[in-house]
């Protein structure tokens, strides 16, 4: 019987994790260059009580044997890179990879992190730098005097000053990619790191073995689908549920061989 409340209470805390990781989803549908997770789930070891095969008799062999499983477990909560919508915003700085690939972000330690939102801006010395200000690898400054800024789907930045007509190229962005981007760890911020299981970046031109290309006056917007969320936040809560009461069922029998008399 005690095998019961145990199993059960392993699937209420997995579905707990199912939640949270649902909810966090939710949280960010309007998260430039968020990416969805996915909880995947797997089951516990089993308890053999009978072996298949064994002989039941000189002879006689049993076809199937007897196990009981002992509940479940969270085995890894993947992150989904689907391409997710585009929204134009007409803003020069803004730019969405289309296709695989992330931009590269030199961070304060001197390490490199990786992130689809292409959210940039410019610091007060011509930097292209994140929200928090963090430099795009390889940097790339806009001049001054600069009146337009171009970004071609190669990565190619050019730029138009005052008194010029002639567009003149200050740089490149350059895009990474990975084996495994299943792999990557989140650091918050909208940012990636890199890790033994994601392994080494290959870094490129945009267009160029297998990266994506780059486009304007554009970001690429969550891609999570708030009413598919909402299903599965359903299908938690139900599972959640059902084995609460697999727990309370566990509890009544106990409570029936304990009051059990002669």
């Amino acid at each position: 019987m005690m095998r019961a409340l145990w199993s059960a209470a392993s699937g209420m805390t997995a579905q707990e994790l199912n939640v949270d990781t649902i909810a966090n989803n939710l949280a960010n549908v309007n998260t430039t260059g968020f990416k969805k997770q996915r909880v995947e789930f797997q089951d516990l070891m089993y308890e053999t009580l009978r072996e298949a095969g064994s002989a039941a008799a000189e002879g006689v062999e049993i076809p199937t044997g007897i196990q009981v499983g002992l509940g479940t477990r969270t085995a890894a909560t993947r992150k989904l890179f689907a391409q997710g919508t585009f929204q134009e915003t007409g803003n020069a700085l803004d730019m969405v990879i289309e296709g695989s690939g992330f931009f590269q972000v030199l961070m304060p330690s001197g390490s490199v992190a990786y992130t689809r939102a292409g959210a940039f801006k410019m610091d007060s010395e011509g930097n292209v730098v994140t929200a928090d200000g963090f430099p795009l690898e390889p940097p790339l400054v806009i001049p001054a005097d600069a009146t337009s800024i171009s970004v071609g789907s190669d990565g190619t930045v050019s730029t138009t000053t005052a008194g010029s007509t002639d567009p003149q190229t200050i740089g490149q962005v350059q895009l990474a990619r990975f084996a495994n981007p299943a792999g990557l760890r989140g650091l918050g911020h909208s940012l990636l790191a890199s890790t033994a299981a994601s392994g080494e970046p290959t870094t490129g031109a945009p267009g160029i073995d297998g990266l994506g290309t780059i486009t304007q006056g554009m970001l690429e917007m969550s891609n999570v689908k708030v009413v598919e969320e909402m299903v599965n936040m359903i299908t938690a809560q139900r599972a959640y549920e059902a084995n609460s009461q697999a727990i309370r069922i566990a509890d009544q029998m106990l409570e029936i061989a304990n009051n059990t008399r002669r």
